[in-house]
């Protein structure tokens, strides 16, 4: 059986959140720990970040209609709703309809969470060295998840796709794991393939990935990148592009 794909897919990460401004905070003090009072799932949008999100709704609201979602896909944490929402009613996509997937949450880094190089190193050096023999793709913190844990849901995600919303224009709105893995799935990349696109460059906050697809006279042919980290659409809103890893980067 062949894949049933959607029409057009572009991914997008959320726009830049207090916890990518308190991770830079940490950082730049040599600290430990995060400070971020919000469940991971509860950290908003920055100002900034709600800037960026508007930004994109204004240029994807530019586009004919066949460059324009009729269904958008969110990750459930606040950031990435936040920016789903602000996409559509900036980009006027009045018949676009949210839906929430929790398959396409943030990776969850378990007692890893908030802590920084520095504070994993001081707190938990065993896990340092777990992840150094093991590789980023396949290390899981205890109570959290491996690159490939969220490979395999992104997988039953896919596959959601394509039983509802099959020759749809689908946008996704995530995290900065979950659109590399979606790459490493959509291009049948190995680890040190997807490994190799994540340490060239961070993914930018409210950058698009673009996805077309083979016509059905095609349908073994494999998904087609069209954009990957496109960020002109804030440019020509005005709006700063930021590249910020998430608050728990340290164990990305």
């Amino acid at each position: 059986m062949t894949q049933q794909w959607p029409a057009r897919l572009w991914i997008v990460r959320h726009g830049e959140s207090i916890g990518n401004v308190a991770r830079d905070a940490a950082m730049a003090a040599g600290h430990g720990i995060i400070d971020i009072a919000e469940r991971d799932i509860d950290v908003a949008l920055s100002p900034l970040g709600h800037e960026q999100a508007d930004a994109l709704g204004r240029w994807f609201g530019g586009q004919p209609p066949s460059g324009q979602p009729d269904v958008i896909l969110t990750s459930p944490y606040r950031r990435a709703r936040q920016t789903a929402d602000r996409i559509g009613e900036r980009g006027g996509f009045g018949t676009a309809r949210v839906v929430v997937d929790e398959r396409l949450r943030e990776k969850e880094f378990g007692i890893l969470d908030r802590l920084t190089t520095a504070g994993i190193l001081q707190k938990y050096p065993e896990q340092a060295e777990f992840r150094q023999r093991l590789g980023k793709f396949y290390h899981r913190p205890p109570a959290g998840e491996s690159w490939a844990d969220v490979v395999l849901r992104l997988r039953s995600m896919l596959d959601s796709i394509a039983l509802h919303h099959r020759d749809r224009r689908v946008l996704i709105v995530c995290h900065q794991v979950v659109v590399l893995c979606l790459r490493y799935i959509l291009e049948d990349m190995d680890e040190e393939g997807i490994l190799a696109v994540d340490r060239a460059a961070d993914v930018a906050n409210c950058s698009i990935t673009e996805y077309s697809f083979p016509t059905r006279a095609d349908e073994a042919a494999r998904p087609r990148l069209e954009r990957y980290n496109f960020v002109a659409p804030l440019r020509e809103e005005g709006a700063p592009v930021t590249a910020a890893p998430d608050a728990n980067v340290a164990a990305r």
